[in-house]
Parts: structure tokens; C-alpha cells; sequence
């Protein structure tokens, strides 16, 4: 019986640096609905990698995230969202490797599916990937493993006899690789630089090791 090896990443801060687009789409609300100051990206990928926070507070100061708000935002990110990404250095040549090796790859991100379809067209890199499951395409995002499971279900994964593995840089990766039964890797390249999970990385090229 054949082993599949199954490989899920995390999209922001794993794949793609996407935080200064992020920042400047916060930052348009904060201006045009809120007439907040604007925020560096700093703040706000320290805000988003948080444990525990309430990114409305933090971002519009507002307990609620208002539909308003949330409308703004998702039509400004739409155009903004492809400006100044990039993916991660050494993160095209990974994906290139792991695709030539038989590796089935697959994106569970807490962005909506939208955005991560649209960025990582864009970078050319979604052609490696069977799956890309975004927030909105589950009923519960991570650290729940509904978005693990969905892939892992999509590819007929057999525990104990399959091996697969979240890769991301964010303690709800780790958390929903835990609760779906699989192996984590925390990425320490991207958004986070310190982390934990069964294998740490800091930089993509690690991986393969830890794959193959």
C-alpha cells in the first residue's frame, strides 16, 4: 500500500508576505469610516498573530466588526490584495520540489477563499495546490480541524498509514494539526519568528528535509 504524503500550508505569513497590502486596506478604514490614525505594519501582524485579541478593537476600536466596515474593507483588499505581495524567498522552489516528489499539496487559511484564490494566482503559485479552503468555506476556521479535515477527507487520508502535516506560522496552525491527528511544522520565516510544533523550520527550504 502506497503512502501519501499530504501537505497543508498556511497562506499569510507561511507562503506570501501579504501584510503590507493587509495594512494599507485596515488602514483606508480606519481613515474613510472611523477617521482613525493609520497603523504600521508591524502593529497589525503582531495583532493578527496574537494568541487572543479582538482585531476590531484593535484595528477600528469597535468591540463588533461592522458590516459596514467589513464591506469597505473586502472592496478595497480586492485591488490591494496583488500591489506589493510576494511569496516568501525559497517558497516557489519548496512547493516546485515537493510537487516533483508526489507530495499532494493544499492552502487552509482563515482568509477568505476570494483573496487567497486571487493572490495566489497572481503569484503563480496556485497551480501546486489541490485544495485552497479559506474561512468561508468551513463552518468553524482554525484552530478548529474542520479546514484539515476537509482536505484530508478530500484526499482519502489513512491514519497510521498516510503521513501529513500543517505548515504555518501561527499557534492556530498548530493547534488544528493537533486536533486533526497530523504533524505540525511552524514556519519561522514569515509573520511569527518564534514558535512551536512537533518540527520547526526557519526557512522553507528546511522542509524537504523534514517531508522527504
Amino acid at each position: 500500500m502506497t503512502m501519501k504524503k499530504i501537505a497543508l500550508f498556511d497562506m499569510d505569513g507561511t507562503l506570501i508576505d501579504s501584510g503590507l497590502d493587509i495594512t494599507l486596506s485596515i488602514n483606508y478604514v480606519r481613515g474613510v469610516h472611523y477617521t482613525l490614525p493609520p497603523l504600521e505594519v508591524q502593529e497589525v501582524v503582531d495583532a493578527i498573530n496574537a494568541p487572543t485579541r479582538n482585531l476590531a478593537s484593535v484595528f477600528y476600536g469597535t468591540q463588533l466588526y461592522e458590516k459596514s466596515a467589513k464591506a469597505i474593507f473586502e472592496e478595497h483588499y480586492y485591488d490591494q490584495c496583488i500591489r506589493n505581495v510576494r511569496a516568501y524567498d525559497g517558497v516557489a522552489e519548496l512547493l516546485k520540489i515537493l510537487d516533483d516528489e508526489g507530495v499532494v499539496m493544499g492552502v487552509a487559511t482563515n482568509a477568505p477563499s476570494t483573496f487567497a484564490k486571487r493572490m495566489l494566482h497572481h503569484l503563480n503559485l496556485d497551480r501546486y495546490f489541490h485544495l485552497i479552503v479559506g474561512a468561508d468555506n468551513v463552518e468553524t476556521p482554525k484552530p478548529h480541524p474542520q479546514m484539515l479535515h476537509t482536505h484530508l477527507d478530500y484526499h482519502t487520508y489513512r491514519n497510521g498509514t498516510d503521513r501529513a502535516w500543517m505548515i504555518g506560522d501561527n499557534i492556530k496552525d498548530i493547534e488544528a494539526a493537533r486536533s486533526a491527528g497530523i504533524e505540525s511544522i511552524f514556519a519561522g520565516w514569515g509573520f511569527s519568528r518564534e514558535g512551536a510544533g512537533d518540527h520547526v523550520a526557519s526557512k522553507p527550504e528546511e522542509l524537504i528535509e523534514i517531508i522527504l
